[in-house]
């Protein structure tokens, strides 16, 4: 089907929409938080990058990163109209995610990317693995 609008009205259109956020994502690993008593990090903090969770006193950051958004092919989904919108879209947020990678590096900051899909009951081991330097971590009391 074709588009209603112009392909410059819709740019326009699209540029206006902005993102509601991953709060799915963000709480579920906020529950794997709770449940393996790990505490110490703070979310939606304000520094370049905006990572979606952070432990200050350890100076690790977290993204939590959507599958298809960010490129993880574990469900091979990819849209038949407007494909080469959504190649171009999809190796941007690749190439953004590598360069805010990079600077938090850069400032001495670890940095953990977890993919949507890790958060599924099946995947707990990779999960775990990714947060291993979070929970092998002193608890504080």
């Amino acid at each position: 089907m074709a588009d209603v609008f112009s392909k410059d009205k819709r740019s326009e259109i699209m540029k206006g929409v902005r993102s509601s956020g991953n709060k799915s994502t963000e709480l579920k690993l906020i529950q794997y938080f709770s449940s393996n008593h790990i505490t110490g990090w703070r979310r939606k903090y304000n520094v370049k990058g905006h990572p979606d969770f952070v432990f200050l006193d350890k100076r690790i950051a977290i993204f939590v990163d959507g599958c298809f958004w960010h490129g993880h092919d574990c469900r091979n989904t990819r849209p038949a109209e407007n494909a080469e919108y959504w190649k171009k879209k999809r190796t941007r947020n690749i190439e953004h995610d590598k360069a805010i990678t990079n600077l938090f590096e850069r400032r001495g900051w670890s940095v953990i990317r977890i993919w949507e899909c890790e958060l599924k009951k099946k995947n707990r081991a990779i999960l775990d693995e990714k947060l291993s330097i979070i929970t092998s971590l002193p608890k504080k009391s």
